[in-house]
């Protein structure tokens, strides 16, 4: 078993929250973490896995249910399954509001369920559980298996043939669960988007050759889009440019969000054949990322920069509507900022600007301190 760093944030989360909603993409461990929280007061708490018909069956009239088992709590599992539960679970928490009533688990973000965020607001918090992190894989285990690998248990620890896995999970996504969460669309066309933004992975999204290769409105191509970050699948991040009075590309880049799901789309089969691909560096910025934004501050913003004259920055970090880390992700060992990261960093005033690397590195470069991406995690990011 091995413990995830969010443990000890959602049993805080449940001393204090009727309903703590754990979500996160399929087979990330959602599950496991939930059963070893409660696993010390079992007694206390019921499971119920809405995608077994027996324990659905439980909740036909939930209501009903819960006000005949007033003593217990509950664990819920796939909970969008069954988004007229939330305004009972409204119901239910006003009549006792006692912290940890009921712990939720979900494949979809809030914006997918927002049945739970117009009925339990005030009620709800949210924990979104991503794949393995760098601190929680065993020391033995190079970061290149979580980098190339990616952070999912069963693909990371090799339980089934990675290619394999990756393959089912893909098909099982695209072929049920988007349809389930709501996504009105063929699951051919959905997969070849999501296919294409796998070869577009680090770049800029352009609707438009999106469209006219699919044949779709640019319109229909957002709201893929956007739908696939929702659901966890690719993350859309913005580009910074409020306040600022030079011309700014406008547009977000993409990226997928687990390194091993966009390798096994790019064809690759074992780390040595990353290193030999046009995509490794957008690879390894994408995974940096991710890596960065599951741990950052919730009052936090994050965006990246970039100018038509050539300013540029992979990660601006704001706060309070200021930005004040600049972020530049290099895999190669020429660590020298760019021109255009040297003007980026003058243009928004960031008074902390960093370039991460793979290597164990922490020195002063040109304005630019120069850290590993553990070095950054441990010893910079909480101070951001």
């Amino acid at each position: 078993m091995i413990k995830r760093l969010a443990e000890n944030k959602i049993k805080e989360l449940t001393k204090y929250f009727p309903c703590v909603a754990i979500i996160g993409p399929r087979q990330v461990g959602k599950t496991t973490l939930a059963k070893q929280i409660i696993a010390f007061n079992k007694n206390e708490y019921e499971y119920i896995d809405l995608e077994l018909q027996r324990d659905a069956q439980k909740l036909s009239d939930p209501e009903t249910y819960f006000l005949s088992n007033p003593n217990k709590n509950f664990v819920i599992d796939e909970v969008q399954q069954n988004k007229k539960l939330f305004p009972v679970l409204r119901a239910i928490i006003d009549r006792d509001r006692r912290p940890g009533r009921f712990i939720l688990l979900g494949s979809a973000s809030p914006d997918l369920l927002r049945d739970s965020s117009e009925s339990l607001a005030g009620r709800i918090a949210y924990y979104e559980l991503t794949p393995f992190l760098i601190e929680e894989i065993d020391k033995n285990k190079a970061l290149e298996d979580l980098w190339f690998y990616g952070g999912f248990p069963d693909a990371l620890l090799k339980k089934h043939p990675w290619a394999d896995w990756m393959n089912n999970y893909i098909r099982t996504y695209f072929e049920r669960d988007l349809i389930n969460l709501g996504l009105n669309a063929d699951s051919i066309v959905t997969r070849r988007l999501w296919y294409m933004l796998a070869h577009s992975h680090g770049n800029m999204i352009n609707y438009s050759d999106y469209a006219k290769s699919l044949e779709l409105s640019g319109k229909t191509i957002k709201h893929y889009i956007h739908f696939f970050d929702q659901a966890f699948l690719v993350r859309e991040l913005q580009p910074y440019y409020f306040n600022i009075k030079k011309r700014m590309v406008k547009s977000p880049k993409v990226y997928i969000r687990d390194s091993g799901l966009l390798h096994f789309i790019l064809g690759l089969e074992k780390p040595d054949d990353l290193f030999l691909h046009p995509k490794m560096g957008a690879s390894w910025e994408g995974f940096v990322i991710e890596q960065i934004l599951a741990r950052i501050k919730s009052n936090r913003q994050t965006y990246f920069f970039r100018t038509h004259n050539g300013a540029e920055l992979d990660l601006v970090i704001e706060r309070g509507g200021i930005p004040v880390a600049g972020i530049e992700i290099k895999y190669g060992s020429n660590f020298t900022p760019s021109r255009g990261n040297t003007e980026a960093i003058i243009t928004l005033n960031t008074p902390k600007n960093f370039i991460i690397i793979k290597e164990n590195e922490d020195f002063m470069h040109k304005n630019f301190r120069v850290c590993g991406i553990e070095n950054f995690i441990e010893k910079y990011l909480p101070e951001i």
